[in-house]
């Protein structure tokens, strides 16, 4: 399927998704959306990838929050029926797969919402990132409330929602909000350079492992020990681990498959 806003290339293992431009202050429009969405489930059996990156474009991530038409905003169920259509980062954040959002510039309103359902963040040094303010903004619709506090911490969640303050790539890395951060023109190249560190690993191990840090959130620490220890056992069972095993003693690189 060939897409009209965003930007899909897969080359050897990584998915590299590139949104549209920023367009009258809002990057993620309806389309936009529906396009992110169509192309994760794509993704979903694409088990030939083993890492996806999502970047923005013109020196920008994703910035703004579209409200939806006054005749929608009137009615509670057509509403709820936009704001499922806008929805784009539960999408990411379901791939089986590591995710990387690349925040080559701001990421701001729906941008930082999409941003923090990626596994990981890396940030250009003059990068801002930020929830928008209640008033101007509107309140978020796609996991922002929810997701943001997991990563901060519930007081500069609450800081940064209420006050729609906004965090410079050097705080948002001494908060936990990005991982990396580095000049905005070497960043493409530390996003293919974490990509392939990623990538190079054993591909069911990095899932498992997403998958049992996604799920600690939800789990209390003896069922979260629990599925640590089952996902443990079934990836010893796997080639890739006799592979990793046979590597080691035969001093190269393993060659993972995925199986």
């Amino acid at each position: 399927m060939r897409y009209r806003k965003i930007n899909c290339e897969i080359t050897e293992f990584r998915a590299a998704i590139r949104l549209p431009p920023s367009k009258d202050g809002c990057t993620i429009d309806e389309d936009t959306a529906d396009e992110l969405r169509d192309y994760c489930c794509e993704l979903l059996f694409a088990d030939s990838v083993r890492v996806v990156t999502v970047i923005g474009s013109g020196g920008v991530f994703a910035t703004g929050r579209l409200q939806p038409p006054g005749e929608i905003a009137a009615a509670v169920p057509d509403r709820i029926d936009w704001i499922a259509r806008m929805g784009a980062a539960a999408a990411i954040a379901k791939l089986p797969m590591p995710t990387i959002a690349v925040l080559n510039g701001d990421a701001t309103a729906h941008g930082l919402e999409l941003a923090i359902a990626a596994d990981l963040r890396i940030a250009a040094e003059t990068a801002q990132l930020g929830m928008g303010g209640l008033p101007d903004c509107g309140f978020p619709y796609d996991g922002g409330t929810q997701r943001l506090p997991r990563l901060v911490g519930p007081g500069l969640a609450r800081d940064m929602l209420l006050t729609g303050r906004t965090l410079s790539a050097q705080e948002a890395l001494a908060a936990g909000l990005v991982n990396r951060i580095g000049p905005a023109e070497q960043l493409e190249c530390v996003a293919a350079q974490l990509a392939q560190q990623i990538g190079s690993a054993a591909p069911i191990a990095s899932r498992y492992a997403k998958e049992a840090v996604w799920a600690s959130g939800d789990l209390t620490m003896a069922q979260g020990l629990r599925l640590e220890a089952d996902l443990s056992v079934i990836l010893h069972s796997t080639e890739d681990r006799a592979e990793g095993l046979r590597s080691f003693t035969e001093k190269r690189a393993p060659q993972f498959e995925g199986r």
